[in-house]
């Protein structure tokens, strides 16, 4: 509401004519308000036909065979000791000659002169074999 404060002398000749819109303003925000509760949601939907996957089977684990030099340059093919190159050449050209490669993981002992290393790595690699890794296990040799 408005109210005129009149001046100093006392003079009501000056009468505001204003009118006070912040009622005005109240019940247009709340008919708004209103209206936008009121309307329905529209909901814009597409129909598609997506096709179904069917589940893919896990793939199986590759074939892992495990090549451990120890720190005297002795090899060891899965656990079981190799007495010379010609013996683990023997048995890399087994495992080159199947359409399924193996894995071949290469695990040198912490204290192992890197020559044993080196011939190993180079005898697979001559063979043809191409999935070879060099295993790190801190906790293997002491």
């Amino acid at each position: 509401m408005a109210m005129n404060v009149g001046n100093a002398s006392g003079d009501e000749a000056d009468v505001m004519v204003e009118m006070n819109t912040t009622p005005l303003i109240d019940v247009m925000l709340v008919l708004l308000i209103m209206l936008i509760v009121t309307i329905p949601i529209q909901t814009h939907a597409v129909k598609l036909d997506m096709p179904v996957n069917k589940p893919s089977t896990p793939p199986e684990p590759p074939e892992v065979v495990e090549l451990q030099v120890d720190f005297d340059g002795t090899v060891l093919w899965n656990g079981n000791v190799v007495s010379s190159m010609g013996q683990l050449n023997g048995y890399l050209n087994t495992v080159a000659a199947q359409p399924k490669q193996p894995e071949i993981h290469i695990r040198p002992h912490k204290l192992v002169k890197y020559e044993y290393v080196a011939k190993v790595m180079s005898a697979t690699q001559r063979l043809g074999l191409k999935k070879m890794g060099l295993i790190n296990d801190s906790s293997i040799g002491g």
